[in-house]
């Protein structure tokens, strides 16, 4: 069986645990590591079992908790070269550091990961398919737009984690600088709501189960809004039997079972 929780998700820090009965993996570390522990105890795992984190980039809300994390429970970090390099001394405590290229598939315990580009403000940011115990799961956050090469490598998996960042007309109506709002809406940005919902016919195929929405903006998003815009896509999809949920900044997801 594989299990899966989004410990916390949004621009304040992110985290999500994917796990077999004997492989524990973190994607990011954005949370404080107490929050991790805490949010990892929640959904029925123990920190100090964590095998290794894989990080998508190395902006703060991605890996704020991984130096205080490592101290206390000291695992293998994998990046890419770049995102690596990136972190520099948020892996000062890393027991070792593993590159891997990006677009290249390697087997973490349990896990065949394939890492894949996106387009974000970042040294060389990833999404990831991850699969076990034939399940797939897809991450995919911190992305400007959707591209051919990704919505390929996600469709069809079974968990579906997509960013949903910002409503359009909130971001720019909303109190944000406008070089900051160029930034969010840009092609190196953040995906909005009606970007990825469009593209919900083509994510979803037939194994589909679980479309998760992630990385929500606390000032230019509203999960109410998120869910009403991707429920009616899957719906005019034919795909209303995908389960649908909102990834939380405060509270980790409930545990999905898989």
């Amino acid at each position: 069986m594989l299990e899966l929780a989004v410990l916390g998700s949004g621009s304040r820090g992110n985290s999500t645990l994917v796990r077999t009965a004997r492989t524990d993996l973190l994607i990011d570390a954005g949370l404080s590591a107490r929050q991790i522990g805490l949010r990892l105890r929640a959904s029925g795992a123990d920190p100090a079992a964590v095998d290794a984190v894989l990080l998508t980039h190395e902006h703060t809300d991605h890996l704020r908790g991984l130096p205080v994390l490592q101290r206390r429970f000291p695992v293998p970090v994998l990046g890419n070269e770049a995102t690596l390099a990136a972190a520099g001394p948020a892996l000062a405590d890393a027991p070792e550091a593993w590159a891997f290229a990006t677009g290249e598939a390697f087997t973490c315990g349990d896990f065949a990961v394939t890492s894949f580009a996106v387009s974000h403000d970042a040294a060389e940011p990833v999404g990831y398919v991850l699969e076990a115990e034939g399940t797939r799961v897809a991450y995919v956050t911190d992305l400007g737009c959707l591209t051919p090469q990704i919505v390929s490598l996600v469709r069809g998996c079974h968990v579906v984690i997509l960013e949903a960042n910002h409503d359009v007309d909130m971001l720019w109506s909303g109190p944000y600088p406008w070089p900051t709002k160029e930034r969010i809406a840009g092609a190196l940005g953040h995906l909005d709501n009606a970007t990825g919902a469009a593209h919900v016919a083509a994510i979803a195929g037939s194994d589909t189960k679980h479309l998760v929405l992630a990385h929500l903006s606390q000032n230019n998003n509203e999960p109410g809004l998120a869910r009403r815009l991707y429920a009616r896509a899957l719906r005019e999809a034919s795909r209303g039997d995908v389960r649908l949920a909102v990834a939380a900044q405060a509270t980790p997801s409930a545990l999905l079972r898989l």
